[in-house]
């Protein structure tokens, strides 16, 4: 780890960012693998409300207010940042600053085939620094990226590694740039006790931040107008299949697989969106089980949709792992098997533009007849998708609003 706070040289080098709030160390909690829930200590916060009122501060800049850290001032927008997964880095690129995105917890697990299915934009994650290598970050990651803003909530930084303390989070947010982000990936986490935000939410806080507003309200207005289309266009509850909720990061040869209920909170906000019949939903009590090819038979969703299926695992390789689960004399009984209704599906931390691109896929997935045939990521690149207009989505990202 890097030296204490007092060992760096003062004042800070970046004067005109600030930072406010409390955060707290935690135990390691797995999760996007299929992991269990971790159980560290809620937090008791010093922010000052939910949402964020952006204001003029006296220097003539301006603030923002979030859930942990309170309220964070700016004399002017952020031109480097990192963020933590897809949630926040979505959420940047979304804004047009893909150009100063330094760091990703982990680029690889970028859904890129989204962003190259938007006419005229570019994205690369070549030159993004990855936060953590093997699972395991050094604080001095941040003094190296030299970010003017880090769009991670601290807290959660304290759950993954049992070294980092609310010190370290205090020296990082004066001696290079301020935290802000709220881990919005699930309703009901134990490890804190400040309050949740939607996606959206979230991304009026981070498009305040980059005096981005306009670009946030477009893409507000897209998100709506796609939720009236699926309100509209539904059929009717008892003709929409029963769909079990599988991670593709299971052991397919050893017949052990994490199940999960449809939860609360941006992880499955596509499934809620479009009313999906969880079929495991009465029978997992908490965020996930492990079951073997007999309990899912047991249950026998019409259709199987396999979480991180977009971002952890090429075409290639999920295609290895549905064949698995043909070949096993039980997986082969299953009704989703034997009516080929095994499906990609999205990753948990979703930002604005994987979201738009995750609940159509799942649309097209569960309702063919309203929303159009799924035929994998290709459905995706067409120049007319169901749910949204890719090219208004790219004009955003691009500036024309």
């Amino acid at each position: 780890m890097a030296p204490d706070a007092e060992d760096r040289e003062a004042p800070t080098r970046r004067d005109y960012l600030k930072y406010g709030g409390a955060v707290v160390t935690g135990g390691l909690l797995a999760g996007c693998t299929g992991g269990s829930d971790g159980g560290s200590t809620p937090v008791s916060t010093g922010a000052e409300s939910e949402t964020s009122t952006p204001s003029t501060t006296e220097d003539a800049g301006y603030s923002v207010t979030m859930e942990p850290m309170g309220t964070v001032d700016f004399e002017e927008p952020p031109e480097t940042w990192s963020a933590f997964l897809s949630t926040y880095g979505d959420m940047g690129i979304a804004l047009g600053k893909a150009g100063g995105l330094r760091g990703l917890w982990n680029p690889d697990t970028m859904p890129t085939a989204f962003y190259d299915a938007l006419p005229g934009v570019d994205v690369s994650f070549a030159d993004v620094a990855p936060i953590a290598e093997g699972g395991e970050f050094d604080k001095e990651i941040f003094y190296e990226l030299d970010c003017d803003v880090h769009l991670i909530d601290p807290n959660w930084l304290g759950v993954l590694a049992d070294d980092w303390s609310e010190n370290d989070a205090e020296e990082v947010a004066t001696q290079v740039g301020p935290f802000l982000g709220n881990y919005i990936r699930r309703r009901g986490d134990d490890w804190h006790d400040y309050g949740y935000y939607t996606l959206y939410e979230a991304f009026e806080v981070v498009a305040e931040a980059f005096d981005e507003t306009e670009r946030y309200e477009a893409f507000a207005t897209i998100h709506d107008e796609m939720l009236a289309t699926i309100e509209g266009t539904l059929p009717p509850t008892q003709d929409r299949p029963t769909v079990g909720l599988v991670s593709v990061n299971s052991d397919f040869e050893g017949g052990s697989f994490y199940a999960y209920p449809v939860q609360d909170g941006n992880n499955h906000k596509q499934y809620r969106d479009l009313e999906m019949r969880g079929a495991f939903d009465d029978h997992i009590e908490g965020s996930y089980a492990e079951w073997d090819y007999e309990q899912l038979l047991e249950v026998d969703p019409d259709a199987i949709v396999f979480q991180y299926g977009f971002s952890h695992v090429s075409t290639s390789e999920f295609e290895s792992r549905m064949e698995s689960m043909r070949e096993d004399p039980i997986g082969s009984q299953l009704s989703a098997v034997q009516n080929d209704r095994l499906y990609r599906g999205g990753g948990s931390y979703q930002g604005p533009v994987i979201n738009l691109f995750q609940t159509e896929a799942a649309a097209r997935q569960f309702y063919p007849d309203s929303f159009g045939e799924w035929d994998g990521m290709e459905t995706l690149h067409e120049d007319s998708l169901t749910l949204f207009d890719p090219r208004r989505v790219a004009d955003i990202i691009n500036g024309t609003i």
